[in-house]
């Protein structure tokens, strides 16, 4: 079993979303985040400096089966992908163990 996390633009959470779901991943958790990378800029507007370095993204996080890992992977960067900097970054951990809190099922009975 694996945990993918996910931080992608803001802008592209909902393709991002329904990719996942047509690739077999229907439960997620979201987080609204903001961050900064190695780029950083300034731009000026009516002659004040703004930061455009700190830009709003989205952290998703979910857990599959080993066989579901490639799939998702290769979901979130066709819908996330725009060719720029900041497209984002993907995770995957290794998860020890899982337990359904309602029924006490382990392993992969306790994703479903």
């Amino acid at each position: 079993m694996k945990r993918v996390e996910a931080i992608i633009r803001k802008s592209k959470f909902n393709a991002v979303q329904e990719a996942l779901h047509e690739g077999g991943i229907d439960f997620l958790t979201y987080w609204e985040v903001r961050g900064q990378g190695k780029v950083v800029e300034e731009r000026s507007y009516h002659g004040m400096l703004y930061n455009t370095s700190i830009i709003e993204r989205i952290l998703i996080s979910f857990y599959c089966q080993d066989q579901n890992v490639d799939k998702a992977i290769k979901s979130i960067i066709s819908a996330g992908h725009t060719g720029e900097i900041g497209d984002g970054k993907i995770f995957i951990s290794d998860v020890e163990k899982a337990i359904k809190i309602r029924t006490s099922e382990e392993g992969a009975a306790a994703l479903n």
